[in-house]
C-alpha cells in the first residue's frame, strides 16, 4: 500500500524516533510477527521532490533529518529523509552498522548538509563534463594533468563526504548499497593507482577510466530511471537471448557440417613441368598451396575467386583448377572452419551485415543449391529473431501500461476524498484548483517516467497514454508547477511597453487600412495563391542541378528574388493586419518570419565569400507547406511532443554512444597507429578507425545502423580479437536495444496523432474554402453547358444549381462537425475493389461467386433495402440475370429525365445491360437460359480448378524464357503454342463470364478488371511476336504472373488486407516524401558538381591531388588512352539523383561509397582529396535520424492504426488468414497449448511392462535430453585441420551415440508396440536411427568422397529439436515459440505473396537484364540470365542486401562501359549494356513492395505476441485450464478417490500450470480460500477447483453462475460422486493450530513461572537457613562462654 494522503505531515527525525526504530528491530529478532503488506510509494522515491500535500517546509526543516513519510521505508528499511529547498528526497539508514556514524552526530549532519546541496550536485556534473572533454582529446594541454588531478581530488571528496553521510555498509542507502558509488570508488582507485606505479605494468587500469562517463546516469534522476526500466526489460529479454543464442548455435554446427574447409577452395594456376617440388615442397602437402600470387583473381576483387567441384559451384577458368590452398577469405576470418568463426558468420547473417559476400563465397564454393540454407538463416532466422525481441518490448511496455492505469486508479480516489474536505471546510480557493487541475490532467502525466504506452496495442487493450513530459516528479508536483506558472504575471512595464510597440492602433486611418489589409490577407483565395507560391518555390528549388545552363541559373535566381519578395509582403500585410503582438503569438507566423529573415539575409550576404551555406535554409520553405496540410502538422506537433517526452531516453542513448566512442578510443587508438601497416599496403590510416574521436563516434554510429563485419576485421587485425570482439558486441547488443527502445516509443507517439484531433488554423480552413468555391464553381458552369444542350427549363436548372450548393455547403458542415471520422462503410467505398455500398448487386445466378465478398453484399443490401433512403434506383434489367442496378442521384435523374423516352419512364418497364430482351419473347428465354448454362460453367469447381492449373502453367511457362531459350528449340516451339492455347483458354473464360455476369458485374469487380488486363498482355504479345517492329511489346508477359492472385484465396486475402492497411498511410508517405525532398535539395546544394574525380585508366584508382589538382590538369594527362573525368555513379547532381542516392543510404547499400565521395569532395571541377570535407559525415548522420528513423516510425504506426482498424472490422484473429485457415489456427493453438499425445496402455507382460516403466519414466526421459546435449557440445570440439586421432574419436562417438539412440528406438518398439508409430516424435527418432546407421555403414561400401563423414552428425544433430519439445526442453522456449506457430499460417500466406513478387519480378529481371556486363553486384552466382539465378538476385534485394551492386552494372549504358555491339553466343541479341531508367524502376518498386510486405510480417507476429500477453491478462479459464488441473490431479490421487490429504495441498497447488498456479510459499493463501475438509483432513476435488476458479476469476454475479455451471457439469460427469459431509475447513484447522500452539505456549510460560518461583522460594529456604545456622553457632558459643563463667565464679 502506498502512503495515506491524511499523513501526520512532516515530523522532526529525534531521539526518540531513532529509539523506535531499535526497538522495532529488536522486536523483529525476539518475535514471530506478520509484517504488514507494505509497498513503496512511487511519489516518495529518492531525487523526486515531496508533494505539497505532506504541509510546508518551514526553514529549520531544510537540511535536517526527518521521519521517512512512506511507511514502506520508514518500517521496513528504518530509514530516515532529509530535504534540500527544493523539497528534494534524500533518504538515509538509520541504523548503525559498520562504521556508520549516529544520525545526530554532527559529523554526519555536516555532510549530509554538503551531500544534498545542489551546488554540490552542480560541481560533480560539471567536473564530469570536464572530465568527458578531456578524454575526447588525442593530445592533452600541458594544463591538463593538473587538471587531472584537480579532478580527482573532487572526486575523492565526494566519496568521503558520501562515506560519512551513508555509512559504509548500513542498508540499501549506504554506500556500498549503490552499484553507482561502487563504480566510482573502482575508477577512483584505479586512478590512484595508475599515478603511483608506472603504467607499462598497468596500462588496462588506466582504460578504466572512461567508466567515468557513467557517472552521468546517476546525476540524472531521469537516466537512471531509464536505466532501471532498460534493465527490467533486459530481464524479460533473457529467455530470447538464450533461445536466440540456442538457434545461432545449432546453424553454426549445421554449417560446419556443410561448408567446414570449403572457402579455402580457390582456382589455382596449373604448374608447369618441373614446378611441383616448388610449390610443394613447403608443407609436404601436394593438394595444399600456401602461395597467393597464382590464384585467380577478379578484377576489383581482394580476395580469390572461390571455386567448388560440385556442378552448380563456381567453376574455375580455362588452365586453372580447383583445390584447397590458401587462406580463408577475408583476410581468413571468413569461414566455418570451426564453431567460433561458425558462429561469428551465423550472428553476420543473422544481423545481416555484409550478407552478399558470405553468400556469394558459399554458393561459389559449395553450390546454388544451399542458398535453401540462407533463406533459412538470412530471412527467416533473422525475420523470427527481430520480430521476438520486438514481441517481447511491446508486452514489457503493456505491462508498464497496466501497472501506471492501476496507479490512476488507486490515487484518483483518494484525492477524491481530500477534495471533498476541503469543499466541506470552504479552504482556500487556490488548493482547490489545484486539485481540479489535478484531476484534468490525471492520465496527461507519467507517474513513472516510463515514457509512451500503448505500443502496437490490441482492440482489447483500451489505455493509450501519451506522455507530455518525461520528468522524474510526482504528479501532484507537476500540476502545482503548472498552476503556479499559470498564475505568474509579466511585470507592468512589460504589457506597457507591448501596448505602447506591438499593439499598432493609434490612428483611425490605420484602422481603416487594416481593416482593408485584414480583408485581403484572410481572404481565402489569398491563401490558396500563398499555397500556390509555396508549391511553386519548392519546384524551382528542385529543378536546381548540374550542370545547369545560364538560362536556367538566371531564371531560379529570379525565382528566388520574387519569392522573398511574395514571402516578406505576407509578412508585412500579416503584421499590419494582426499587430506585432498578435502575429507573433501563432508558431507559424514566427517560422515564416525567420524564414523571411533568412531568406532576406542570404541576399544581403550574397557576395561575401564563405557565406554560400546560407542557401541550405531555402529548403525550409519547403516545410511552410504544412500550414496547410493538417496532416504535417499533426505529426510535428507530436514529434515534438515525443521528442520532449523521450528526452532521457534520447540522452541515454547519446551517453551509451558517447562512451563507446571514447572506449574504443582508448582501447584501439593505439593501436590502429602502431599496427596500421597491416590493413595497409601504403601503412596510411582506413577511412574508419578508432584512433580520434571523431572517427571512433563514426565507427560507433555505423556499427549502430548495422555495418560492423568490415571494421571488426581491421580491428582484429590491429589489436588481437578477444577485446575487439568484447567491444563490437557490447556496442551492438546494448545500443540496439536502446535504439529499439526509442523506435518504439516513437511509434507510439506517432500512433496518437489519428486519434487525437486538432483544431484547424485559418489558413487551412481558408484554403479548403477556396477550392470549395472553385469546385462549386466549375460544377454551376459545367451544368449550366450540360443543361443548354439539352434544353432544360431555366426554373428547373436554378433548381438544381440551388440544390447543388445546398449539398456543398452541407458537407462542409458536416465535415466540421465530424472532423475526420469515418465510418466503416465510407472507407469501404474508398478502398474497396468491389463496387461501392451504393450500388445495389441483384445478380441471382452468380451470388455464389467467391469473387465477391458476401460482408460487402450484406451491407449493400442493408443499405439498398433501407426504407428511409432517397435514393432512386435506376431502371435496369428485369431478367433473373440482370447486371448491377446503379443508385443514382437526384441531380442526374432530373438532368437525364428529359433526354429518356417516353415509353421507358413507366415503372413496369426497365432498360438492360446486356442486350435486354423481353421475358415473355423466345429470345428472351433463349438468352436466359445460355446465361444460366455459363453460369453454371464458371461457378463450377472443376472449371475453377482447370482455370487454377492453367494460370500455374502459363505462370509457369515464363521461367524457361532465359538466354538459353533459342538454343532449346523444341522447348521455344511448345511455349509459343502453349501461350496461344493459354490465350485462347483465358479469352474463352473472359466471355464466359461476361455471358453470365454482365459487363456491369464483370468491370466492377477488381479481381476481374486484374484477369481482363492479364487477357490483354496475353494478346500483345502474340501480336509483338507475329511482328518484329511490335516485339517490345512481349517484354511485358512478366506481368501473365499477376493472374495467379485472382485464382487463390490466400492471395486474395493477403492483398485485400495490405490495401486496407497501406492506402490510409498514402497521406503520411507523402509527408516522408516531404522530408526527404528537403535533404535532396540540401545534398545538391553541398554536392552538385563535386563527385567528378580524374581515374587512372591502368589502375583504376583516383589520381592522388598531388598530381592531379583539377579537371583541367586531368585533360591534360598523357597516356595510351584517354584520362577520363568521370562522375560518380551515385551523385547528388540533381534532385532525382539526390532521392536514389539517399535511398541507398536508407538501406545501408553502397552508402559507404557514397560517403566517401561527399567527405572527399572539394570544389567543382576540382580533384577530390582523402577526407578534406570530414564533416560531411554530419549531413548523412542528420539524414539517418531525421530522414530515416522519425519517417519510419511515421509510416510504421500508421500501418499499425490501420492494421488494427481493419482487424476490428474483420472480427477475426488474423486479417491474413482465411476462413478455412481460422480454423486450422484454432486446431494449430490448441495443438500448442496442450500435449495432444494419447495415454499409450502398459502392456501386460512382466518383461514389457518393465520396459514400459523404464522409458516412460522422467528420468530416462532426461538422460536422452543429457545425451543429446553432450553431443551437440562434444560436436563443437572439431576443426577442418583436426588431426587423424581425433577424426577416430569422432567416429566412435558418433557411432556410440547411434547406438544409444538404436537402444532407444528398440525399448520404445518393445513397451509400445504399434502405439510406437501414433507418435510423431517416435517417427523422427526411429527415422534419425535410420539414416545415421545407413550414414555410418554406407561409406564402407561406396566411399568417403561420395558419403562426408558430416552427414551423420547433422542427421544426429537432428534430435536437438527435442529442447523445443512441449514438456520435454525449457518452457520458456516454448512460450517464445507459440507465437510464431501460431502466425505461420498468416506468414505462409504473405510468404507467398513474397514469392510471387519475386517471380514476377525475377521474369521482368530476365526481359531487361539477362545480358547485362557482369561486373559489380552481377556476377556467375548473382544474374539475370536464368530463373535460378534472377530469384538469387531478388532474394538478395529482399533482404536489402547488395542491390547497390546490380544496380551499378545495370548503369553501365555508354560506350566506356560496355559494348552495345557485343555479340551473346546462341543468340539474335546484341549487347551487353544496361537501361539505368529501368534498373532505378525497377529496383526501387521492389524494395517498396518488399518492404511493405514484410513489415506488415512483423506486425502479424508482434500482434500475436499481444494477443497471447492480453488473454493471460485476462482472468479467464478455458477448458485447457481445466483439463490440466485433471491430469495434475491423477498424480495426486492415482486411486481416483476424488480427495487428497490436506498436507499434499500446497505442493498440488504449485505443481499446477498458470493461471491457476501457486507458487511457494502458498500456505498462507491456501488459509485463506477455506476450504472444507472431511474426516481424515481429506479435501474434495470439487471443493479445490471451485476455490481456485474463484480466486483466477474473481468475485461477482457472472462469476457465481459460472461456478455453479462448473459444479453442475462435474457432478453430471461424475454421477457416483462420494457424498460427504465436512467437519472442518482448512481455516478453521489453522485457528485450531494456532489457539492450540498459544494455549501450548501459555501453559508452557505458566509452568516455567511456577517452576522460577518454586525455585526462588526453595532458594530463599535454604538462604535462610544457611544463614541462622552460623547465627546459632555464635549464640550456643557465647551462651557456653556465658555458663562457664558464672560456673567458674
Amino acid at each position: 500500500m502506498s502512503a495515506s494522503v491524511e499523513a501526520k505531515g512532516l515530523v522532526p527525525f529525534t531521539r526518540e524516533s531513532y529509539e523506535l526504530i531499535k526497538q522495532r528491530i529488536a522486536k523483529k529478532h525476539n518475535e514471530e510477527h506478520e509484517e504488514e503488506d507494505l509497498k513503496a510509494d512511487t511519489d516518495l522515491e529518492v531525487g523526486k521532490k515531496l508533494p505539497f500535500i505532506y504541509g510546508n517546509l518551514s526553514q529549520g526543516m531544510v537540511s535536517e533529518p526527518l521521519e521517512d513519510v512512506d511507511p514502506y521505508y520508514y518500517k521496513k528499511k528504518n530509514t530516515f529523509i532529509v530535504l534540500n529547498r527544493d523539497r528534494t528526497i534524500f533518504r538515509f539508514n538509520a541504523s548503525s552498522i559498520l562504521c556508520t556514524l549516529s544520525p545526530f552526530s554532527s559529523i554526519r549532519g555536516t555532510t549530509i548538509k554538503v551531500l544534498i546541496h545542489p551546488l554540490f550536485r552542480l560541481l560533480i556534473l560539471i567536473s564530469v563534463l570536464i572530465d568527458c572533454i578531456f578524454m575526447t582529446m588525442t593530445d592533452l594541454p600541458r594544463w591538463g594533468p593538473a587538471l587531472e588531478n584537480t579532478l580527482l581530488g573532487i572526486y575523492t571528496f565526494e566519496i568521503i563526504i558520501k562515506l560519512f553521510a551513508r555509512g559504509f555498509w548500513a542498508g540499501s542507502f549506504s554506500f556500498l548499497g549503490d552499484p553507482w558509488n561502487w563504480l566510482d570508488f573502482s575508477v577512483t582507485l584505479f586512478e590512484f593507482i595508475t599515478k603511483c606505479i608506472p603504467l607499462n605494468y598497468i596500462l588496462m587500469l588506466q582504460k578504466a577510466r572512461t567508466l567515468r562517463i557513467l557517472k552521468i546516469i546517476p546525476l540524472n534522476q531521469g537516466l537512471q530511471s531509464r536505466m532501471g526500466t532498460l534493465i527490467h526489460c533486459l530481464k524479460k529479454l533473457m529467455g530470447a537471448i538464450i533461445l536466440t543464442l540456442f538457434f545461432l548455435s545449432v546453424f553454426s554446427l549445421i554449417g560446419m557440417g556443410l561448408f567446414m574447409g570449403n572457402l579455402k577452395h580457390k582456382c589455382l594456376w596449373l604448374p608447369r613441368e618441373n614446378e611441383n617440388e616448388t610449390l610443394h615442397n613447403r608443407t609436404g602437402n601436394p593438394y595444399y598451396f600456401r602461395e597467393t600470387e597464382i590464384f585467380y583473381y577478379l578484377e576489383g576483387e581482394i580476395n580469390a575467386l572461390p571455386c567448388g567441384n560440385r556442378t552448380d559451384a563456381g567453376q574455375c577458368p580455362e588452365g586453372y583448377v580447383c583445390v584447397k590452398a590458401g587462406l580463408n577469405p577475408d583476410r581468413g576470418f571468413t569461414n566455418f572452419d570451426n564453431f567460433g568463426w561458425a558462429f561469428l558468420a551465423l550472428f553476420r547473417l543473422m544481423t545481416q551485415d555484409f550478407p552478399e559476400n558470405l553468400y556469394h563465397q558459399i554458393l561459389y564454393a559449395s553450390g546454388k543449391v544451399y542458398m535453401v540454407f540462407f533463406v533459412v538463416v538470412s530471412f527467416w532466422f533473422a525475420f523470427y529473431m527481430a520480430s521476438l525481441f520486438l514481441g517481447i518490448l511491446v508486452m514489457t511496455y503493456e505491462e508498464e501500461t497496466q501497472t501506471a492505469t492501476e496507479k490512476t486508479n488507486k490515487t484518483e480516489p483518494r484525492f477524491q476524498e481530500i477534495e471533498k474536505e476541503l469543499q466541506e471546510g470552504n479552504e482556500a480557493t487556490e488548493v482547490y484548483i489545484f486539485l481540479m487541475l489535478l484531476r484534468t490532467t490525471m492520465l496527461e502525466i507519467s507517474f513513472q517516467g516510463l515514457g509512451v504506452y500503448c505500443l502496437l496495442g490490441d482492440a482489447h487493450i483500451n489505455v493509450c497514454h501519451i506522455i507530455r513530459r518525461s520528468k522524474m516528479i510526482s504528479i501532484r508536483e507537476l500540476t502545482f508547477t503548472k498552476l503556479k506558472k499559470s498564475k505568474k504575471k509579466c511585470p507592468l512595464c512589460w504589457y506597457r511597453i507591448a501596448k505602447l510597440f506591438l499593439i499598432w492602433d493609434c490612428s483611425p486611418c490605420w484602422l481603416k487600412l487594416k481593416e482593408f489589409v485584414h480583408r485581403i490577407i484572410m481572404y481565402p483565395f489569398t491563401d490558396l495563391v500563398l499555397a500556390l507560391c509555396i508549391i511553386l518555390n519548392v519546384c524551382f528549388l528542385a529543378l536546381e542541378h548540374y550542370p545547369m545552363s545560364e538560362e536556367i541559373n538566371s531564371l531560379l535566381s529570379i525565382g528566388n528574388l520574387v519569392f522573398i519578395g511574395i514571402f516578406t509582403a505576407e509578412m508585412i500585410l500579416k503584421i499590419i493586419a494582426m499587430h506585432p503582438y498578435e502575429y507573433f503569438q501563432v508558431g507559424w507566423n514566427i517560422f515564416d518570419s525567420v524564414i523571411v529573415f533568412l531568406g532576406l539575409t542570404e541576399l544581403y550576404l550574397a557576395n561575401i565569400q564563405g557565406i554560400y551555406y546560407f542557401r541550405l535554409f531555402r529548403m525550409l520553405r519547403i516545410f511552410k507547406l504544412g500550414k496547410y496540410w493538417p496532416t504535417f502538422e499533426n505529426l510535428m506537433l507530436t514529434l515534438t511532443n515525443s521528442v520532449a517526452a523521450l528526452e532521457d531516453l534520447v540522452l541515454l542513448l547519446f551517453t551509451f554512444i558517447f562512451f563507446s566512442a571514447v572506449l574504443g578510443m582508448k582501447l584501439f587508438g593505439q593501436s590502429y597507429r602502431e599496427g596500421v601497416c597491416h590493413i595497409d599496403k601504403d601503412c596510411q590510416a582506413p577511412r574508419w578507425h578508432m584512433y580520434d574521436f571523431f572517427h571512433s563516434f563514426l565507427n560507433v554510429f555505423r556499427m549502430l545502423c548495422g555495418e560492423w563485419i568490415e571494421t571488426l576485421w581491421d580491428c582484429m587485425e590491429v589489436a588481437g580479437r578477444p577485446w575487439c570482439i568484447s567491444f563490437y558486441m557490447m556496442v551492438i547488443l546494448i545500443g540496439n536495444l536502446l535504439i529499439l527502445y526509442l523506435f518504439l516509443a516513437l511509434v507510439s507517439s506517432f500512433r496518437s496523432h489519428n486519434a487525437v484531433t486538432t483544431e484547424k488554423n485559418d489558413e487551412t480552413k481558408n484554403l479548403q474554402l477556396a477550392l470549395t468555391r472553385i469546385q462549386t464553381g466549375i460544377s454551376h458552369v459545367f451544368l449550366k453547358i450540360l443543361c443548354k444542350k439539352q434544353n432544360i427549363p431555366k426554373e428547373r436548372l436554378d433548381h438544381a444549381l440551388s440544390e447543388l450548393s445546398n449539398t456543398q455547403d452541407f458537407l462542409t458542415d458536416k465535415e466540421k462537425h465530424s472532423g475526420t471520422e469515418k465510418t466503416t462503410v465510407t472507407e469501404n467505398e474508398s478502398q474497396s475493389p468491389l463496387p461501392s455500398p451504393s450500388v445495389s448487386e441483384t445478380v441471382p445466378i452468380a451470388s455464389g461467386e467467391s469473387d465477391i465478398e458476401n460482408v460487402d453484399n450484406k451491407e449493400i443490401q442493408s443499405k439498398s433495402g433501407d426504407g428511409g433512403s432517397k435514393e432512386k434506383i435506376k431502371p435496369s434489367s428485369s431478367s433473373e440475370c440482370s447486371t448491377v442496378d446503379i443508385a443514382i442521384s437526384e441531380e442526374e435523374e432530373m438532368v437525364c429525365e428529359h433526354d429518356r423516352p417516353k415509353h421507358l419512364k413507366n415503372d413496369d418497364r426497365r432498360t438492360s445491360s446486356l442486350g435486354q430482351i423481353s421475358r415473355e419473347s423466345k429470345k428472351g428465354k433463349m438468352w436466359q437460359n445460355i446465361r444460366k448454362t455459363c453460369s453454371k460453367i464458371v461457378e463450377n469447381e472443376w472449371f475453377k480448378c482447370f482455370i487454377g492449373l492453367v494460370t500455374l502453367l502459363s505462370t509457369g511457362a515464363l521461367a524457361f524464357e532465359d538466354i538459353y531459350i533459342d538454343q532449346r528449340k523444341t522447348i521455344k516451339i511448345l511455349l509459343e503454342y502453349a501461350d496461344m492455347i493459354f490465350t485462347y483458354i483465358f479469352i474463352l473464360e473472359m466471355l464466359l463470364k461476361w455471358m453470365a455476369y454482365g459487363f456491369k458485374a464483370y468491370f466492377s469487380n477488381g479481381w476481374y478488371k486484374l484477369d481482363f488486363m492479364v487477357v490483354i498482355v496475353f494478346c500483345l504479345s502474340l501480336i509483338g511476336k507475329s511482328r518484329e517492329e511490335l516485339k517490345p511489346l512481349t517484354s511485358i508477359k512478366f506481368l501473365r504472373a499477376l493472374r495467379v492472385l485472382s485464382q487463390f484465396e490466400r492471395m486474395k486475402v493477403v492483398v485485400k488486407a495490405l490495401i486496407k492497411t497501406t492506402f490510409p498511410a498514402l497521406n503520411v508517405f507523402l509527408v516522408c516524401l516531404l522530408i526527404w525532398l528537403a535533404f535532396s535539395i540540401m545534398g545538391v546544394n553541398l554536392f552538385a558538381g563535386k563527385f567528378y574525380e580524374c581515374i587512372d585508366p591502368t589502375s583504376g584508382e583516383r589520381f592522388p591531388v598531388s598530381k592531379v589538382a583539377n579537371k583541367s590538369e586531368c585533360e591534360g594527362l598523357v597516356f595510351n588512352e584517354s584520362v577520363p573525368w568521370k562522375n560518380a555513379k551515385l551523385n547528388f547532381d540533381n534532385v532525382g539523383n539526390g532521392f536514389l542516392s539517399l535511398l541507398q543510404v536508407a538501406t545501408f547499400n553502397g552508402w559507404i561509397d557514397i560517403m566517401n565521395s561527399a567527405v572527399d569532395s572539394v570544389e567543382i571541377d576540382m580533384q577530390p582529396d582523402f577526407e578534406f570535407s570530414i564533416y560531411m559525415y554530419c549531413y548523412f548522420i542528420n539524414f539517418i535520424i531525421f530522414g530515416l528513423f522519425i519517417p519510419l516510425s511515421m509510416l510504421i504506426s500508421v500501418i499499425i492504426t490501420s492494421f488494427n482498424k481493419y482487424k476490428i472490422q474483420q472480427g477475426g484473429p488474423n486479417i491474413f488468414i482465411t476462413g478455412q485457415q481460422r480454423k486450422q489456427y484454432r486446431v494449430l493453438k490448441k495443438l500448442m497449448c496442450e500435449d495432444s499425445q494419447r495415454p499409450i496402455p502398459r502392456p501386460r507382460n512382466k518383461f514389457q511392462g518393465f520396459i514400459f516403466d523404464l522409458v516412460t519414466n522422467p528420468v530416462f526421459n532426461v538422460i536422452i535430453m543429457v545425451i543429446i546435449c553432450l553431443h551437440t557440445i562434444i560436436l563443437m570440439i572439431q576443426s577442418d585441420e583436426q588431426g587423424p586421432e581425433k577424426e577416430i574419436a569422432f567416429y566412435w562417438i558418433n557411432s556410440t551415440v547411434v547406438m544409444l539412440y538404436a537402444i532407444e528406438c528398440v525399448l520404445k518398439l518393445i513397451s509400445f508396440h504399434c502405439y510406437y508409430f501414433t507418435i510423431g516424435w517416435n517417427i523422427f527418432d526411429f527415422m534419425v536411427v535410420i539414416f545415421s546407421t545407413t550414414g555410418l555403414l554406407l561409406p564402407m561400401t561406396v566411399g568417403y568422397s561420395i558419403v562426408p563423414p558430416s552427414l551423420v552428425q547433422l542427421i544426429l544433430l537432428a534430435r536437438i529439436v527435442h529442447v523445443l519439445r512441449l514438456g520435454k526442453g525449457p518452457k520458456v522456449f516454448h512460450d517464445l515459440m507459440l507465437p510464431f506457430v501460431l502466425s505461420l499460417p498468416a506468414l505462409l500466406n504473405i510468404g507467398l505473396l513474397i514469392f510471387l513478387l519475386m517471380f514476377v519480378y525475377a521474369i521482368c529481371g530476365m526481359y531487361n537484364f539477362a545480358y547485362v556486363k557482369k561486373e559489380a553486384g552481377i556476377n556467375d552466382v548473382s544474374n539475370f540470365e536464368t530463373f535460378v539465378s534472377s530469384m538469387l538476385c531478388l532474394f538478395q534485394v529482399t533482404i536489402f542486401a547488395g542491390w547497390d551492386g546490380m544496380l551499378k552494372a545495370i548503369f553501365r549504358s555508354e560506350w566506356s562501359d560496355c559494348d552495345p555491339d557485343k555479340i551473346n553466343p546462341g543468340t539474335q541479341v546484341r549487347g551487353d549494356c544496361g537501361s539505368p531508367s529501368v534498373g532505378i524502376l525497377y529496383f526501387v518498386s521492389y524494395i517498396l513492395l518488399s518492404w511493405l510486405v514484410i513489415v506488415n510480417m512483423y506486425i502479424v507476429v508482434v500482434m500475436e505476441f499481444l494477443n497471447i500477453s492480453s488473454k493471460k491478462k485476462v482472468k479467464t479459464l478455458s477448458e485447457d485450464d481445466f483439463k490440466r488441473f485433471f491430469q495434475v490431479w491423477k498424480r495426486f490421487d492415482p486411486d481416483r478417490t476424488q480427495y487428497i490429504d490436506s498436507s499434499k495441498l500446497s505442493d498440488f497447488a504449485a505443481s499446477l500450470d498458470p493461471p491457476l498456479f501457486m507458487a511457494k510459499p502458498n500456505k498462507s493463501q491456501l488459509l485463506a480460500l477455506d476450504l472444507p475438509m472431511a474426516v481424515g483432513d481429506r479435501i474434495h476435488c470439487l471443493d479445490i477447483l471451485l476455490a481456485f476458479t474463484k480466486r483466477v476469476v474473481g468475485n461477482d454475479a457472472r462469476v457465481e453462475k459460472v461456478l455453479s455451471e462448473i459444479e453442475s457439469g462435474f457432478l453430471l460427469a461424475n454421477p457416483f460422486k462420494i457424498t460427504y459431509e465436512p467437519i472442518t475447513s482448512t481455516l478453521k484447522r489453522k485457528q485450531e493450530a494456532v489457539s492450540a500452539r498459544i494455549i501450548q505456549r501459555a501453559y508452557k510460560n505458566y509452568r516455567l513461572r511456577q517452576q522460577d518461583k518454586n525455585t526462588i522460594d526453595i532458594r530463599k529456604i535454604d538462604a535462610d537457613r544457611d544463614v541462622q545456622a552460623p547465627k546459632e553457632g555464635v549464640y550456643s558459643d557465647k551462651a557456653e562462654e556465658k555458663s562457664t563463667v558464672q560456673s567458674q565464679s
